[in-house]
């Protein structure tokens, strides 16, 4: 009997002792892919600082206080409190920390002058949610809060409430700033979509603004114009 119980036990303690293994080996298993998981967080977050790197690098960033902007016209301007011993210079973009404000379009020593998003000349590239669907984005000409996101494809379906930013098809923003989020859309003339646009930055209360200077734009500018004079001779 004596024998009998302990070959009973040693078969039990064997089955606990697989019982344990294989749990060992489930935790072992879940911790690796835990590790590989943070591994490759670490990637991704090493990627993105690279990236953040590389975009700071292509822009200089300089803070600015509103002194007066107009609302009630129809061709809205900004002044703000730094000019070209700043490092401001034209064609600069303007925004705040709620996304897109305006274009300095001039400056002195001290002083800058833009104009702001509620223009009709001004117009602004906006890509739509997380697609490649990029379309000119500006003023309703009625809200300091809203914009029109024009000339999209009839067929183009949008859902109210997805975020609008910019492209970074221009050289006057940085890409992916948010500007709003979409409401209400309607076809126009039957040919093209047009969808509201309700904006992160009220334009009747901007008070602090950033201007962002694309440090390559001259770079830029110099290749267009090569094209353009090439294409004149074709």
């Amino acid at each position: 009997m004596a024998f009998l119980w302990g070959s009973g036990e040693t078969v039990r303690s064997q089955f606990r002792l697989d019982a344990l293994n294989q749990e060992l080996q489930a935790e072992n298993a879940r911790l690796q892919e835990q590790l590989r998981a943070y591994e490759l967080l670490d990637v991704e977050r090493e990627e993105l600082e690279r990236l953040v790197a590389r975009e700071k690098a292509n822009y200089r960033y300089t803070p600015a206080t509103v002194v007066k902007m107009s609302r009630n016209r129809v061709h809205n301007y900004i002044i703000l409190n730094k000019g070209s011993e700043d490092g401001i210079h034209p064609q600069s973009g303007i925004i705040s920390d709620r996304g897109v404000v305006g274009v300095v379009e001039a400056v002195d020593k001290h002083y800058s002058y833009g104009v702001t998003l509620m223009n009709p000349d001004l117009s602004v590239g906006a890509r739509l949610g997380h697609s490649e669907l990029v379309a000119p984005l500006s003023w309703d000409g009625k809200s300091s809060g809203r914009a029109i996101l024009r000339d999209l494809a009839p067929h183009v379906a949008v859902s109210p409430g997805d975020t609008v930013r910019t492209s970074g098809f221009s050289t006057l923003f940085p890409p992916d700033i948010p500007i709003g989020v979409t409401g209400d859309s309607r076809i126009v003339d039957g040919s093209t979509r047009q969808v509201e646009v309700m904006l992160f930055q009220d334009l009747a209360s901007v008070r602090y603004v950033t201007v962002v200077e694309n440090l390559a734009r001259s770079e830029i500018r110099a290749l267009e114009a090569v094209e353009e004079k090439e294409e004149k001779k074709r």
